[in-house]
Formats: C-alpha cells, sequence, structure tokens
C-alpha cells in the first residue's frame, strides 16, 4: 500500500513530467484529490485546479489532453510498481568508460608472473605478511599445503578480529573443505595457478550462495541469496579459498555497519575509512592475503590508503558485479585490495574477464608480465596537486615519491586538471532505483541509519530529463579529461584525504565513501578525484611512507581506461624500491574492542 508522501511524491512527479511542476497546479489538484478521497483525477478537479493556479490559457482540448495524460501514467506507474524486478537485473544500457578517439589495447598476450625462490619459514605464521607471488611459491612447490595456509589465517582472523571489527560471518567449514580439494588437486598434478590454494575474504555484499550476505545493514541482517557473485565462482574455480564475508559500510557507504565500526590496523582508535572496510583492515592487518571489495566513490582507494593496503579501482567494465549489491549501474567496480601490485595482477588474471551476466563487462584482455619493460611508461603527475598539500609529513612522503620515480629513470610530465564542476553522477537516482521496493516496504526503518532512507527517496525529486542531461555532461567532462591525460600511460596524484584532511571518523565528516562531485569550487586533487572517479578510470593506492606515529602514508597511480598493466608494472617497480609494502602493524599492541556479533 502507498503512503500518502509517496503518493503525492509520484503524483507531483508526473505534474513535472509533462512541463507543470514550476506551476500552481500540482499542489492545488493534489489537494482537490486528497479533499475528495479520489484516486484519479476527474475533469471537475482538473478545471477547478487550472482555475486556481491561474493557468487561462489552457483551452478544453488542452484540458482533456492532460487529464488523459495524469491518470494513464497514474496507472502506468501503479502496474509498473506491481512488479518484482530481482536485484540482478540491470537496465538494458550500459555505461562506457571508452570515449571517441581513445585508442585500447586489445591484443592478447602471454600471462608471466614472478617466480621467486622461497623457503618455509620455522613459524609458518611469518608468512601472514608475504606477498601472494611467494605465499603461491610455497605451495606450488610443496613446502605448504593449502590447509596449513587456510587454518593460519583463520586462526588470525578469530583471534584478532576483537582488535578491528571486521567479520561479518566466518566460513570457517567452507574454507577447510575448499583448502582440502586443493591440496588433492595439487597433488594430482593439476595445479591452476598462482591463486591456487590462497585464501581471501569478500566484502559482505558480495552474495555467497547460502550464506548470509547483510549488506552493511540491519534491515538485510538475515538476508540469504539465492544466487553467487560471478567473482566468487571464478575465484573458486581458479582454486583460491574463501575464509570469511568482511564488513562492508551500510549499503556500501563509510566504515559503519550493523556490527558497529571496522578499524585502521596500524591505529584501532579509527575507522578503516570506506566501505571496503572489511577487506581494507583485514588485509592490512595480514588476517587474509587479499580481499575482494568494491568502488562507487572511494570505497576501494580510500581503505587502502588508511590501511597501508596496496588496492587496485579496476576501470569499468573490466570485472563483473553480478552478485553484487547495486550502488549505481554505471559507477560501480569491483577489485582486489592485496599487498603488493603483483598480488593485484594475479587476482585480476581471474576475475577480469566476461560472464554473460553482466553486460557491461568487456572482452578487452587483462594481460600481466612481471618482467614488463616499464621504460617504455610516459609517467606524469599532478603538479597543481601536490602543491597544494599542506600537511608537512605527508608533503615529505609525496615528494620523496616524485623523486624516487624520476630516480628510476622518468622523466614526469606535469598533467593539469581541466576546469569542471558539475556533477555528473547518476548514482542518487541509479540507487534509489535499485532500493525502490524496499522503501516502498516501509523497511527502511530497519536501516542501521534510518536516515539514509530520505537520501534515497531524494531521487524521486529528479527529473528524467535532468538525469540523463547529467550523463550528457559526464561524457563532456570524460572527454576533457582524455585530453587532458592524453601525453600521459600513468600518471600519479596525492590520496585526496592528503590535501583535504577529510576524515570520516569526526563528526560532521563525510563517510569515506561513494557518490559523485562535491559542489561548489574545488581544488585540483578534488577536482580530479571526482572527475577520474565519474570517468572510471582504474587506480592503484599504495603505501608511500610513514607519519611519525607509524602509520601509513598513500600515493596512488592513475591510468586512462583499460590500462591497469602499465599502471600495476610501475606500482610494482616502485614497491621493489622502496619495500613500504613489506611493513605490517603490529596487532598485539592495539587495545580489543567491543566485540561485533559474528558467526
Amino acid at each position: 500500500m502507498h503512503t500518502a508522501d509517496e503518493t503525492r511524491r509520484r503524483f507531483l512527479a508526473n505534474l513535472t513530467g509533462v512541463g507543470l511542476g514550476s506551476t500552481l497546479l500540482p499542489g492545488v489538484l493534489w489537494g482537490q484529490m486528497q479533499q475528495d478521497g479520489a484516486q484519479h483525477v476527474t475533469p471537475e478537479m482538473l478545471h477547478g485546479a487550472i482555475v486556481v493556479a491561474g493557468l487561462s490559457f489552457f483551452s478544453d482540448e488542452d484540458e482533456k489532453a492532460l487529464l488523459r495524460s495524469v491518470n494513464q501514467s497514474l496507472g502506468r506507474y501503479d502496474d509498473l510498481r506491481k512488479l518484482h524486478i530481482p536485484i540482478n537485473v540491470a537496465p538494458p544500457f550500459y555505461f562506457s568508460s571508452i570515449v571517441p578517439g581513445m585508442k585500447i589495447d586489445r591484443a592478447r598476450m602471454p600471462f608471466r608472473a614472478s617466480t621467486p625462490a622461497v623457503k618455509r619459514p620455522a613459524n609458518l605464521e611469518d608468512v601472514a605478511s608475504w606477498p601472494i607471488v611467494q605465499m603461491a611459491q610455497l605451495i606450488k612447490t610443496r613446502q605448504v599445503t593449502s590447509l596449513e595456509l587456510t587454518q593460519m589465517y583463520l586462526a588470525r582472523l578469530h583471534k584478532y578480529n576483537v582488535k578491528l571489527n571486521c567479520v561479518v560471518t566466518y566460513l570457517d567449514d567452507v574454507a577447510i573443505a575448499q583448502a582440502k580439494q586443493a591440496d588433492a588437486e595439487i597433488a594430482a598434478g593439476h595445479y591452476k595457478g598462482p591463486l591456487h590454494g590462497i585464501p581471501w575474504g569478500a566484502k559482505d555484499i558480495i552474495a555467497v550462495k547460502g550464506y548470509r550476505t547483510t549488506w552493511g545493514s540491519g534491515a538485510f541482517k538475515d538476508q540469504v541469496l539465492e544466487e553467487e557473485a560471478s567473482v566468487v565462482e571464478l575465484l573458486r574455480n581458479a582454486g583460491a579459498v574463501l575464509l570469511a564475508k568482511l564488513a562492508s559500510g551500510e549499503l556500501a557507504g563509510g566504515d559503519q555497519w550493523w556490527g558497529g565500526q571496522t578499524r585502521n590496523p596500524w591505529n584501532n582508535q579509527e575507522g578503516s575509512y570506506g566501505s571496503s572496510a572489511g577487506p581494507g583492515s583485514a588485509t592490512g592487518g595480514c588476517l587474509v592475503p587479499f580481499g575482494i571489495g568494491t568502488e562507487t566513490g572511494g570505497s576501494i582507494l580510500h581503505p587502502s590508503s588508511r590501511c597501508g593496503v596496496t588496492g587496485l579501482r579496476p576501470t569499468f567494465g573490466r570485472v563483473s558485479r553480478y552478485g553484487v549489491m547495486t550502488a549505481s549501474w554505471t559507477q560501480d567496480r569491483v577489485g582486489p585490495l592485496c599487498r603488493y601490485a603483483e598480488d593485484c595482477a594475479l587476482v585480476m588474471s581471474v576475475i577480469a574477464r566476461p560472464d554473460d551476466r553482466d553486460m557491461s563487462v568487456s572482452d578487452i584482455p587483462f594481460n600481466w608480465d612481471a618482467h614488463y619493460d616499464i621504460k617504455t611508461i610516459r609517467v606524469g603527475y599532478l603538479k597543481e596537486s601536490f602543491d597544494e598539500t599542506k600537511d608537512p609529513v605527508t608533503k615529505r612522503n609525496n615528494e620523496k615519491t616524485l623523486e624516487q620515480v624520476q630516480a628510476m629513470g622518468f622523466k614526469l610530465t606535469p598533467v593539469t586538471v581541466p576546469d569542471w564542476n558539475l556533477d555528473g553522477s547518476g548514482m542518487g537516482v541509479e540507487s534509489g532505483a535499485f532500493m525502490d521496493e524496499f522503501l516502498r516496504s516501509g523497511r527502511d526503518k530497519l536501516l542501521t541509519n534510518p536516515s539514509r532512507g530520505a537520501g534515497m527517496r531524494s531521487a524521486r525529486l529528479v527529473p528524467a530529463v535532468e538525469y540523463l542531461q547529467s550523463q550528457r555532461a559526464r561524457a563532456m567532462m570524460m572527454a576533457k579529461l582524455a585530453e587532458a591525460t592524453a601525453e600521459v600511460d600513468v600518471y600519479i596524484a596525492p590520496a585526496d584525504r592528503s590535501v583535504t584532511g577529510a576524515d570520516p571518523d569526526k563528526p560532521g565528516a563525510p563517510t569515506g565513501g561513494e557518490g559523485g562531485a562535491t559542489r561548489g569550487p574545488q581544488g585540483p586533487t578534488i577536482r580530479h578525484f571526482n572527475m577520474a572517479n565519474l570517468a572510471c578510470y582504474p587506480a592503484l593506492a599504495m603505501p608511500n611512507g610513514f607519519s611519525d606515529s607509524g602509520t601509513p602514508g598513500s600515493i596512488i597511480f592513475y591510468g586512462r581506461p583499460f590500462n591497469e598493466t602499465q599502471i600495476l608494472a610501475l606500482g610494482k617497480a616502485y614497491q621493489d624500491a622502496t619495500g613500504f609494502h613489506l611493513k605490517h602493524p603490529n596487532l598485539d599492541s592495539q587495545p580489543s574492542l567491543q566485540p561485533a556479533t559474528v558467526s
């Protein structure tokens, strides 16, 4: 049953759709309907409202046409709302990050990963902080079994979750069974590749069949979905071992979920900053070798920056989102949070492929060669953004990053951020559409933060024409950014938090999360962050030094669409030269929190 407020909003939206939203007519006519207790508009109601509204220019024929339009639209809307639309049904039009004239490398190349020489340590838990490329060699050479690794990581998850609050659901039985299967396959000579036998964790907006997928919200705390996310299937087929569902901010926003706040492993008195909070915290705390997160407007890059993690936000259209909660059909991306750039490449080699379910996924191949000739990469930097960084420690780390890249033999080309302050995000409208049935059910009162329902309802106030016009403006912005970055392959930018000082743990601050551009004048760092996000450019966040208190700083390598290979190759070279990714926090020195409810 529709509430009076909801019916009024639909009615007013219909009058707006026929060009009368700026007149008195909608309000007057609605009042007349309420007074008469009517479900449809009568000729007498319409005529009386037209007179009161002062629209004397309407002819008899105009009134008849308007009457038909209003009542037909109300009927069509009611019919549409009676239809149950499954959560995995997307609109049949698909966003592309490629703009006219952009050149994309479509050649498929052989996959070549590193093969470091490794030796099993006396204490297996020392492996917990190793990159996947090293762990994979331990398993491939049968120095360690997948079961041993899995049991070690499960023990760490159970021991340290009380300090990080990063686990929603433990999947011990699933993990043990998958690890035993991986060991049997490897023993039989059927080694599947570098992820075979490697444990991992999934953000809790990613569906695992038969287990809770709570979307971080009290309203969905007991939700069990019957489908399985494509990314879960692909990783399972590659032999990876799923340990747990890891915390997501409520409905993929911020680091607060129904179980509390997920914490930063380097300082658990602060949050992990962004809705891929669980994967960021668990990976940064060495509780999983890698996590799979999602990003709409910062939720891979932000927790990676806060938690000292190497996180890749892929190009839109790289990885299937089937079985993943929708925040925006034109902005959502799925990607890995790891400890090393090449680890991200190993994960991408498995998950970056079409699945015939998410029709936005391209067939452009993801290539990886650990011996890629990085000297061929044209490298730039956002000079204005580095100049505007104020914090002295962050500025020092950022300048050292540029010096290190130059010492590696690169001449840095300045990249100027185009002027653009219009908000081209479709997230508000798209998330409102995705959550429409939920909102109409009145269950938004069960949200962990009930005020979020009001934000979703505001989507009803955006006219369809304005939504489409904003997307046309978005296309114009994308062309501007493509032109500005045409002379480089990879370019370096400060993490946006280093410039704004924004901290979602402070009252009144942003929630680390999702969306589009901020209205009003913006500095070059935030302006670029919003533009690159809405243009769906790939980006790699990784540690680039530490503060005086020992918490990690972060730098971001950006590239043009479908250029992850060069971003990761340069990121790997930078990490090999600096070693910041090899440091890890001491969780034993962190205080325990009030435990959350997990199962």
